[in-house]
């Protein structure tokens, strides 16, 4: 009995580490095609490698930008560059509060920011904020904060990334990891920023919908601006436009309208601009260059018409 119960204690910490082993050998060696249940976009979208390797060398800046891609495809930082504004943008595809939470209490301290700019939407507080969290695993050093953000979600594709994240970092294997500048028709911008080549939008008309708003990044949402108070750092939250026909197909705008303007400064600048479906937007969510530099020079307008401490 005595030799049964060791051999099952012995069995039980062999698993976890056979686990582990093959969660790294089979990230390693097996096609993309054949492991859906782990998934390590290492450069595969949004620049976040570039974006992540860059943040490391920011200090002190004017403004931070967060947010989702709404965020790192639409504030321009060289438009703020050429405004006087030192400026970072540390959005990433389809980020949520959680992610947020994470990447801010890596770098908020070393950035220093004078403002933050915080992007939000409705449909980042829909998501469950696996995809984000995946990119985050894949292309920044992981610590502490990622265990918790994947406990938090729970679910395999985050756990299987992260053990193979936690080995490639601990054998420095994406050290010599290069990634383009320039990859399809979007280009990185110095700061955080990614340019996408001009494309235009054929508008659509859209049923009648209600946003379904995801009650973990609310909660989420409620820490990050508990974090930037208790630093004393101004915030101002932007909803970057949609497409007019998008936005106005929701009928429940104004409850996220009034969660935002309950947590601090808020600017909807949806129907505030004078943008055309078709001609300022590549997709139903995000601008083209042309509503980009639209929405910037209205950004900027805010920030010289108010009391800001990024003053120039």
């Amino acid at each position: 009995m005595r030799f049964f119960i060791k051999s099952l204690f012995c069995f039980i910490l062999i698993i976890p580490l056979f686990y582990v082993l093959m969660v790294f050998i089979w990230g390693s060696c097996a096609p993309r095609v054949l492991k859906p249940n782990l998934m390590y976009p290492l450069g595969m979208f949004d620049h976040n490698y570039t974006r992540l390797s860059e943040v490391k060398k920011e200090t002190d800046i004017d403004i931070l930008f967060l947010g989702s891609s709404l965020a790192y495809r639409e504030f321009d930082t060289r438009i703020f560059r050429a405004e006087g504004y030192k400026t970072f943008n540390l959005g990433s595809s389809s980020q949520t509060p959680l992610q947020t939470k994470v990447l801010l209490n890596r770098y908020l301290k070393r950035l220093n920011p004078k403002l933050i700019i915080y992007e939000v939407d409705p449909d980042s507080f829909t998501l469950d904020g696996i995809e984000s969290a995946l990119g985050i695993i894949a292309n920044d050093i992981n610590d502490f904060g990622s265990v918790k953000m994947a406990l938090k979600l729970n679910n395999i594709k985050v756990y299987n990334a992260l053990i193979y994240g936690f080995l490639r970092d601990v054998f420095n294997l994406n050290s010599t990891f290069v990634e383009p500048v320039k990859q399809g028709d979007e280009k990185y911008v110095e700061g955080g920023f990614v340019e996408r080549e001009i494309k235009f939008f054929r508008t659509v008309a859209y049923p009648k919908q209600n946003w379904s708003f995801n009650i973990d990044q609310a909660k989420a949402f409620d820490e990050i601006i508990s974090m930037i108070r208790q630093k004393n750092i101004e915030t101002i939250l932007v909803f970057p436009p949609y497409t007019a026909s998008l936005c106005n197909s929701y009928m429940n705008n104004d409850a996220f309208d009034g969660f935002m303007k309950s947590r601090g400064k808020y600017y909807n600048l949806n129907n505030k601009l004078n943008l055309s479906d078709s001609l300022d937007f590549y997709d139903m969510f995000h601008l083209n260059q042309n509503g980009v530099r639209k929405f910037n020079k209205e950004v900027i307008e805010i920030l010289n018409n108010s009391e800001s401490p990024a003053e120039k």
